[in-house]
């Protein structure tokens, strides 16, 4: 496994990151894992050298938490590991169960902690932008927590570049802590942060980590023009759907396919290759539910794609209008 530093902080992650989405209860998502599914999961990243691990508050409404924290327990060090999770998506039907505020975040912290049994949180992220409630507040509510020790440092997650520029002159100017990172939706089907997002981030020094670095198995191949997928995922899944279904998406997919093919490994390794040598990019957050799409990721990581197969890859692409920012 590689490591890097994320963004400009002195904080070192592996170059892949487990995502804990897949894993929780199957009353949130039918294709979600179950506890005892989802422990061997952890444990391989851990055995590969993997300490980067990303939950949030709103996986299985805490139980995603739940299981990251007990897995790490009986599998590693707390000082060994990165442990990851987010604020703001809605935990409960009441009005000051979601978003940015002030009380929300003190709650949402104090919750996380004890669902993961942990003492701190490494990267405390803000799971989207909350147009109720004013910057000012809610970087004074975070800067707050690392003040307190509850929380290492501060990320933050799907947005347009103008907010979260705004975010971080706002700290400089407070004297508030600042992001350090960008969870964003950034994958071969879907480009458009390479507009402002991620010059934005290669200028301010923040570390990018993905979501969806295969289009939610879309560039794996796993759903096919004019019908759903095969898998529980894929044919339940309206969210991805609604995202990659477009006949440009699939021309995407099909050079994945044949750069793949040339290469002789994964369409999964090739997207993710392709990711891991982007500038700017520190760590994509991979799911995992079964544990051959785990190896895979892993072995990504020692894949160099040539320029000729970078292009290639790149050359089918065609502007999208702008997804996952809510």
């Amino acid at each position: 496994m590689e490591y890097t530093n994320l963004g400009r902080s002195g904080l070192k992650v592996s170059r892949i990151c487990l995502g804990m989405m897949s894993y929780g209860a199957k009353s949130w998502r039918q294709w979600v894992l179950l506890e005892d599914e989802a422990r061997p999961f952890v444990k391989r990243a851990l055995e590969a050298g993997v300490n980067f691990f990303d939950t949030a508050d709103v996986y299985s409404l805490g139980v995603s938490e739940e299981i990251l924290g007990r897995a790490i327990r009986d599998f590693a060090q707390r000082d060994e590991v990165i442990i990851a999770t987010k604020v703001c998506q809605p935990v409960g039907s009441k009005p000051n169960q979601r978003g940015l505020s002030r009380k929300h975040i003190f709650d949402s912290i104090d919750s996380s902690l004890r669902k993961l049994g942990m003492e701190y949180i490494d990267l405390y992220q803000v799971h989207r932008w909350d147009p109720e409630t004013p910057i000012e507040e809610t970087l004074e509510a975070l800067s707050d927590l690392v003040q307190c020790g509850k929380v290492r440092y501060l990320g933050a997650s799907s947005m347009y570049a103008w907010q979260f520029a705004k975010a971080l002159y706002t700290a400089d100017l407070r004297g508030w802590r600042r992001f350090i990172s960008m969870q964003n939706h950034y994958n071969l089907v879907y480009r458009e942060e390479e507009r402002e997002m991620l010059p934005l981030c290669r200028a301010e020094g923040i570390g990018v980590i993905p979501w969806s670095p295969l289009a939610r198995g879309f560039l794996t191949g796993s759903r096919v023009r004019g019908a759903r997928g095969e898998t529980v995922r894929s044919g339940s899944d309206d969210f991805a759907d609604s995202m990659y279904f477009k006949e440009m998406d699939f021309q995407v997919v099909d050079r994945v396919a044949e750069v793949a093919e040339k290469r002789g490994i994964t369409r999964a390794q090739t997207a993710l290759a392709w990711m891991l040598q982007k500038p700017g990019i520190s760590a994509p957050i991979i799911g995992a539910t079964r544990m051959d799409h785990l190896e895979q990721a892993i072995a990504a990581v020692d894949i160099h794609l040539s320029e000729e197969e970078m292009h290639q890859l790149e050359q089918p692409y065609q502007p999208h209008a702008v997804l996952g920012h809510k």
